[in-house]
């Protein structure tokens, strides 16, 4: 085998952390080469999330060289960067990433020994860590703990829980590696953000220290006398100037900044890590997107995550339909010309959901707060006090985290707060954690909480417009992920219900009404024309509009029928169908009516396309219409 042939097939003899740690160091820039030409071409094929790990491709070399894992417990934070420690721990086949049979976006203990975490959510890799760390010392456990955070990560309240109390114990044998690339998905901002900018630009003054200490010393008796004195003042001097000061009064070791493209200096330093035997912080900068120029031109967020593309280009292989993020986009910055008192709320996703044009109008109304869901809602509830409204945009799923201040900051102090949630229900393709799939059953015990969701561009222009126009308790809009549905127009409306098809008054057949939300709705319609088209059933289509509190209305939308089913992308349990089932339930009218409530079951969906798990759970028209049929038939 020729030395061309041997660097071609380098990545290919890596299957597991081992190997690697055989391969030559002199061998290692060309196997980060390749490890980036693999990933640029096969995500490119599926999409995913390819900037940040070109930008961690030495780096997971480095880590997996020095360390031993999974003896060593390696924990990264959101887990997208892990592409690269995947094929570094056996797993090349990347054909069907994020689709149904293929690896996974993010770690997977199914997969692998190698992974830890699986959940996608920010921050809270270091609490495991803590936790892990802690329990190996109680054991007398002498392996490692590795965290890997990026520096969006930080600005995440319990990443500095965390850090506190890692800290505690310096007999703890815990790193936590601070992947600094400026960005989460756009650029890092705050407090946090400004720090590491300082700690970049600190190397210098350590240097002039060292050249100081030299050229004193060599002035013999008076200059040793002028350096005590000097060096007396260090420490103040050092808390000044040099910002890991804070790193270090919490009880950290700091090492770094590292250059994290140069494999030899983070091999070094991981060494010197290891070394200390206790908490370190080892400082890594590294370039996002690095080695693929379109992400690097990529201003925005430097291709965080990408659909299927052209990877000579970077450009998409299909042009993107006018999604539901684009309505809410161009319908919030229209209002926000009209009412002074909206402003936006943004935790690190300024473009990905849709506030980028109200910031472009009005940038002082925009408030990015970084990664911290929690305080985000505590802080909208201060603007209503002082006579904003405010309009947090974020990812439904990312709203878990901050369920107590929805309740006790912005529910109880009965708040005109609006939370607009981007890719509720099924998103499908990046695993359990991203499903927006809780926020109804989780809200539905907020007192005085009103959430709506919209089923085509209209009712979401709407809709939005009532929940700004709630000065005296929390609104919420939810919408799912991709393209708009077709407009679906109401036949009429009743207590703020629509009618979208109604019964056959003249039909001999069972007349069964389907109570839609949302993005179900078009499914609700075809089922209804398959039972129909049958002779089965005569059908009548309701859109509550707000889901919650269920709307009175329906009690008498409802009343004759001989079944409801209720239809939602969300959590069954909890849900808007038990509540719609207790409301039809205390009424004489309706309690005989038998409800049937479809939506999703209380279990974390496996990874697949939103239209596998829709036909999986039987959410789909052909599903619907055989629940109605069973149910008919007293199955």
């Amino acid at each position: 085998m020729t030395h061309a042939q041997n660097q071609a097939s380098l990545l290919s003899t890596i299957s597991s952390p081992s190997d690697l740690r055989r391969v030559p160091a002199a061998e290692l820039d060309d196997l980060a080469a390749q490890i980036r030409a693999k990933l640029i071409e096969d995500v490119s094929k599926t999409g995913g999330h390819l900037g940040p790990n070109l930008g961690v491709v030495e780096l997971t070399i480095a880590l997996h060289r020095v360390f031993r894992s999974p003896a060593d417990t390696i924990v990264f934070d959101t887990g997208h960067q892990t592409y690269v420690h995947k094929l570094l721990t056996g797993r090349q086949d990347f054909s069907k990433l994020r689709q149904e049979g293929g690896l996974s976006g993010y770690p997977s203990r199914e997969e692998s020994v190698h992974d830890v975490l699986e959940s996608s959510h920010a921050s809270s890799s270091l609490s495991w860590v803590d936790g892990i760390s802690r329990e190996k010392s109680r054991r007398g456990d002498p392996t490692w703990t590795i965290g890997i955070i990026g520096d969006g990560a930080l600005t995440g309240g319990m990443a500095w829980e965390a850090l506190n109390n890692i800290a505690s114990d310096h007999k703890r044998r815990a790193i936590i590696i601070v992947n600094d690339n400026g960005r989460s998905y756009a650029p890092t901002i705050g407090a946090v953000a400004r720090h590491l900018d300082l700690l970049r630009s600190s190397r210098n003054y350590e240097k002039a220290l060292s050249w100081g200490k030299r050229t004193l010393m060599n002035f013999g008796e008076p200059g040793r006398a002028t350096y005590g004195a000097l060096h007396g003042l260090k420490s103040g001097i050092k808390d000044a100037l040099i910002p890991q000061a804070m790193f270090e009064d919490l009880g950290l070791k700091y090492l770094g900044p590292v250059n994290g493209h140069d494999i030899a200096a983070m091999e070094e330093i991981f060494n010197r890590a290891r070394a200390l035997h206790e908490p370190v912080l080892i400082h890594v900068m590294t370039q996002k997107g690095r080695g693929y120029t379109p992400a690097e031109e990529d201003i925005a967020d430097r291709f965080h995550a990408v659909g299927k593309i052209h990877p000579e280009t970077g450009l998409p292989i299909a042009p993107a339909r006018f999604a539901w993020t684009s309505v809410f986009a161009d319908e919030i910055r229209q209002i926000a010309h009209e009412r002074e008192d909206i402003v936006g709320l943004t935790a690190a996703m300024l473009l990905p959901v849709g506030l980028g044009p109200f910031k472009d109008d009005f940038p002082s109304r925009v408030v990015d707060v970084g990664i911290a869901e929690q305080h985000a809602v505590a802080a909208a509830a201060g603007m209503a006090f002082a006579g904003a409204h405010p309009v947090f945009a974020v990812y439904a799923t990312f709203l878990n985290r901050a369920f107590d201040q929805i309740l006790m900051d912005v529910g109880l102090h009965h708040c005109g707060v609006t939370f607009v949630l981007d890719r509720a229900g099924i998103t499908g393709d990046d695993g359990a954690s991203h499903n927006g799939m809780w926020d109804i059953s989780m809200l539905n015990s907020v007192p005085g909480l009103r959430l709506a969701a919209p089923r085509d561009e209209a009712t979401l222009r709407e809709e939005l417009r009532e929940a700004v126009a709630v000065d005296d308790a929390p609104t919420v809009l939810r919408y799912p992920k991709g393209a708009l549905t077709d407009p679906i127009v109401q036949l009429r409306r009743v207590g703020g219900c629509d009618v979208l098809k109604d019964w056959d008054e003249g039909a001999e057949a069972s007349k069964v009404c389907i109570v839609a939300l949302g993005s179900m709705v078009p499914a609700a319609m075809e089922a209804a024309a398959l039972l129909e088209n049958d002779g089965l059933a005569s059908v009548r289509v309701v859109d509550p509009r707000w889901a919650l509190p269920v709307p009175e209305a329906l009690v008498g939308l409802v009343e004759g029928a001989e079944l409801v089913l209720s239809v939602e992308d969300g959590l069954v349990d909890g849900g808007f169908g038990w509540s719609l089932r207790d409301l039809l339930s205390s009424d004489a009218l309706t309690r005989s009516i038998p409800v049937v409530t479809a939506g999703i079951p209380k279990e974390f969906l496996q990874q697949a396309s939103r239209a596998s798990i829709v036909k999986a759970l039987g959410l789909h028209a052909q599903g619907l219409s055989e629940r109605i049929r069973h149910a008919l038939a007293g199955e």
